[in-house]
């Protein structure tokens, strides 16, 4: 239930990001269909599924992982900010007053974006499906 929740604050952010951007329609879309709908199908997912704290590993070295993880990861952000800083600072132009509009992402989706969007909605529609097919399993066992 943390990395829902954690993945219903990076969603949140990434439409504040498209507010910044000045893309009304996008960030509309990212609150009301993803932060909204989509994290309250997953949600009711995991609520569903019943996870128990039997059914969970046990974590005896998650020290050991994090601390791992800190040694790996510390390097790289500091090169990545040694990059970053070492960047020609550059201009930035205002974007056009209709971008993230209704008709120019309309179009763009239903015209060149047609095949792949529905191929992930069947994705989404087909883990869904598994999901609660595994979890009648799990429940028919016991």
């Amino acid at each position: 239930m943390n990395g829902a929740m954690s993945f219903v604050v990076t969603l949140i952010s990434l439409a504040g990001l498209y507010a910044l951007l000045s893309a009304k329609l996008i960030f509309a879309l990212q609150l009301i269909v993803y932060a909204g709908a989509i994290m309250s199908l997953i949600v009711f997912i995991i609520m569903f599924l019943n996870i128990q704290p039997s059914d969970l590993p046990k974590e005896e070295t998650k020290l050991l992982y994090i601390l791992g993880s800190i040694v790996v990861v510390f390097p790289i952000g500091m090169f990545l900010v040694k990059i970053v800083k070492s960047l020609p600072i550059s201009t930035t132009e205002i974007l056009g007053n209709n971008f993230g509009g209704v008709k120019p992402v309309g179009l763009l989706l239903f015209k060149d974006w047609l095949v792949p969007f529905e191929i992930v909605s069947i994705l989404l529609l087909v883990a869904l499906i598994g999901a609660v097919i595994l979890a009648g399993k799990r429940g028919a066992v016991k």
